[in-house]
C-alpha cells in the first residue's frame, strides 16, 4: 500500500540481503575474471528478489484491489518471468565467450541462475535457506573449482 511504508521497507531490506548474497557469489566470479562478476550477480539476485517480493505488495494495495474486482496473482508466474530473464542473460555469457575448441561461461550462467533463485528465496522470506544455499554455492565454486583444477585432464 502506498500509505503503509513498512511492507516496502521489508521488501527493500530483503532486496539488499539478496544483493549481498548474490554479491558474495559474484565476487568469486570477479576474482576469476569471468564475464559476469560482482555487480552483475548482485543486480540479478536483487532484481529477482524485488520482482517476486512485489507480488504480495500488489495484492495488498487497494489501488489494485479496492474497486470490487478480484485481483489474482500467481507467484509462480513471477518466478517464471524471473528465470526467463536470467536465462537470457546467462545465454549471453555463454555465447559471448565461445571459441572453436571449448565453450566458456557455462559456470557463470549457472551462478547467475543460482543467485536469481537465491533472490527468489529471499523474497519468499526464507532467509536462512538463502544464506545456507549461498554458502553451498560458494563451496561448489571455490572447493570444487580447486579439485577440478588439481585433477583436470589438461594437467595430466
Amino acid at each position: 500500500m502506498i500509505g503503509d511504508w513498512h511492507p516496502q521497507w521489508i521488501l527493500v531490506l530483503g532486496t539488499m540481503y539478496a544483493m549481498v548474497l548474490g554479491g558474495a557469489i559474484g565476487f568469486e566470479r570477479e576474482m576469476k575474471d569471468r564475464p559476469a562478476g560482482f555487480r552483475t550477480h548482485m543486480l540479478v539476485s536483487g532484481a529477482a528478489s524485488l520482482l517476486v517480493g512485489l507480488g504480495p505488495l500488489i495484492l495488498s494495495d487497494p489501488a489494485f484491489t479496492g474497486r470490487g474486482e478480484s485481483l489474482r496473482l500467481d507467484p509462480i508466474r513471477l518466478v517464471e518471468a524471473t528465470i526467463t530473464g536470467v536465462a537470457f542473460i546467462g545465454a549471453g555469457t555463454i555465447f559471448s565467450h565461445r571459441s572453436k575448441e571449448q565453450v566458456a561461461g557455462i559456470t557463470t550462467a549457472a551462478s547467475l541462475l543460482m543467485v536469481a533463485v537465491i533472490g527468489i528465496v529471499v523474497a519468499l522470506r526464507y532467509y536462512l535457506l538463502a544464506l545456507l544455499v549461498t554458502a553451498l554455492t560458494l563451496g561448489v565454486l571455490f572447493g570444487l573449482g580447486w579439485i577440478d583444477r588439481k585433477f583436470s585432464r589438461k594437467n595430466g
